[in-house]
């Protein structure tokens, strides 16, 4: 802040300021105002500390500083009690509670098995496994991925007195809303093994790369999440858009379909740009030992990288204005 000092407005962008008596104020300021607010406070004592009348001026950092993963680590516990408190909400007063966690997938599955397997003749892609296990396998990282989108995408909005109240790292929001998927996530794979024990189906050694792949839908999860939340905040039909986007993406997922269903070449490249073929390939593969992933995965693991790095730095970027619109 330098530069303020010399007379000249700063460059950078004054994020957040925090009182001396331990509040603090998330400012969405432009370096006009913020020079304005410095000068006002500070008069002819300087501002080269960063201080002023008991106020502490935060810069905006740019590049990797400027995410401020950090920070997360000091609102663990937030970041627990909004996670905690969106599983709670999520089936308050609910007649059957946590049951919707077994019937949601259980009845996808079903219909599945009568209308796409029984009617249409579709196979799972070994013959020793059932299409209900096969189809099954892949509505676990599925509803994982389509329930966590569903909430985060509004999770800013349905936030906003928190954002408009106190300073904290908005990554927090949407991060919350994608880890509260978890609880169901493991309740339907209870269900999965149950199912497979049912049918006589053992998980092959491959089990043991499973919480990579359940790493893999988490980060897939959250890459999307932090760009359609960020979105929603600015134009609000992203809000209708998401459920409809849902029901497509499925459609072009492996989740009726084996992935050696799809005609290899132009085509098979192009289904591998959807990070949840990689997903559910991984975890049919870790779970029944089938379609071993192949270079489709790595396809996958660049795409989910390069959608969750811009989407912090987009999200971050869009964060000063969260306050201003929400």
């Amino acid at each position: 802040m330098a530069a303020a000092a010399g007379g000249e407005p700063p460059s950078l962008i004054a994020l957040r300021v925090e009182r001396a008596g331990g509040s603090s104020d998330n400012l969405g300021l432009d370096a006009g105002r913020a020079y304005g607010c410095l000068v006002s406070n500070v008069g002819d004592t300087g501002v080269q500390s960063g201080t002023a009348e008991g106020f502490v001026v935060y810069e905006r950092n740019r590049g990797w500083a400027g995410l401020e993963l950090r920070e997360l680590w000091s609102y663990r516990e937030l970041l627990y009690f909004l996670t905690w408190r969106d599983v709670l909400i999520r089936y308050k007063q609910a007649v059957l509670g946590v049951a919707w966690a077994i019937l949601q997938p259980l009845l996808t599955m079903v219909v599945f098995t009568v209308v796409f397997n029984m009617a249409l003749g579709i196979k799972s892609s070994a013959s020793d496994v059932p299409y209900a296990v096969f189809s099954f396998s892949g509505l676990l990282p599925w509803q994982f991925f389509a329930g966590a989108l569903s909430r985060s995408g509004v999770s800013l909005v349905g936030n906003a007195n928190l954002l408009t109240k106190v300073y904290f790292p908005r990554l927090v929001i949407p991060i919350s809303a994608v880890l509260a998927g978890l609880v169901d996530l493991g309740i339907s794979f209870v269900v999965l093994i149950g199912l497979m024990a049912a049918y006589g189906i053992a998980p092959t050694w491959h089990v043991v790369f499973l919480p990579l792949f359940v790493l893999l839908a988490f980060a897939t999860a959250l890459a999307v999440s932090l760009w359609f939340s960020a979105l929603n905040v600015l134009y609000r039909d992203v809000q209708y858009v998401i459920p409809f986007l849902v029901q497509l993406w499925m459609f072009v997922s492996p989740v009726i379909y084996p992935l050696s269903d799809i005609p290899a070449g132009p085509l098979r490249i192009a289904f591998a740009l959807n990070p949840m073929t990689g997903v559910i390939g991984g975890f049919r593969w870790a779970l029944l030992g089938q379609q071993a992933p192949g270079g489709y995965m790595w396809i996958t693991v660049a795409v989910v990288v390069v959608l969750l790095i811009g989407g912090l730095f987009y999200f971050k970027r869009m964060e000063r204005v969260f306050a201003d619109v929400v």
